[in-house]
């Protein structure tokens, strides 16, 4: 794991923005094509806005999500419009690469829809089948919650499958769609984001043991750069 901490929320939107602009050029350098999983939350339309400009071009980029509320997709608490004006419209980015949750169907016809566009558009592993994406951004919850993979919760334990739709959030509104652990521990690459002294709990459980009280603790950490302000960091003082 790289932990990076800044001073502000601002610093960690640039950082953020900095940091995956990389990543998506290695993947496009690497195999011509990046399959990103975006985020949802407060962070993701300041790091998005700052992004769609840092890739000469966009061309290759396919567009997932981590996770989406079961909402028409022009509503204002769904993940997909924050990204149309933060990053979808600003880049350009054609409609054959945005594979946008449709959580309108509802959690659980929205998790199978997906996991058959998963699997129709990414490699995915030998030896469970689960899709390979290169990069996946990712919030975290003041629980320690990602993607809407909430503390103790059975989707937790999912093994077999992708996506799975969940009908009883503990945070509103209560029916989501969510990649699994599998899929988010097959990344190339996890960067997650966060900032605010109201944080500073989950990110001392991600560091430590792993734990399903703490879903960020579970994240491949060999893969996963974090990025927080100092707010956030509280003990924690790694340098940029």
């Amino acid at each position: 794991m790289r932990l990076t901490t800044v001073a502000t929320p601002e610093a960690v939107h640039a950082k953020s923005a900095e940091g995956l602009a990389l990543l998506l050029r290695d993947a496009l350098a690497r195999r011509g094509v990046a399959h990103f999983a975006l985020t949802g939350g407060s962070s993701a339309g300041p790091v998005y806005t700052r992004l769609a400009g840092m890739l000469e071009s966009w061309d290759g980029v396919h567009l997932w999500w981590g996770d989406e509320r079961c909402v028409a997709p022009d509503d204002d608490e769904a993940n997909f419009k924050i990204a149309v004006g933060a990053l979808i419209e600003p880049a350009g980015i054609g409609a054959d690469f945005v594979h946008r949750m449709r959580g309108e169907l509802g959690p659980d016809a929205g998790a199978e829809a997906y996991a058959a566009e998963l699997s129709e558009h990414v490699e995915a592993r030998a030896d469970d089948g689960m899709p390979v994406l290169d990069v996946i951004d990712l919030g975290l919850g003041p629980d320690g919650h990602v993607c809407s993979l909430f503390p103790e919760h059975p989707a937790l334990d999912v093994a077999a499958a992708s996506v799975v739709g969940i009908a009883d959030s503990p945070k509103p509104p209560p029916e989501r769609v969510t990649l699994t652990l599998p899929v988010l521990r097959a990344a190339r690459r996890c960067l997650l984001h966060t900032s605010g002294a109201d944080r500073r709990d989950a990110i001392d459980a991600l560091l430590g043991e792993p734990s399903p009280a703490t879903p960020a603790s579970l994240l491949e950490r060999a893969r996963l750069t974090v990025v927080i302000d100092d707010a956030a960091a509280g003990q924690q003082r790694p340098s940029a």
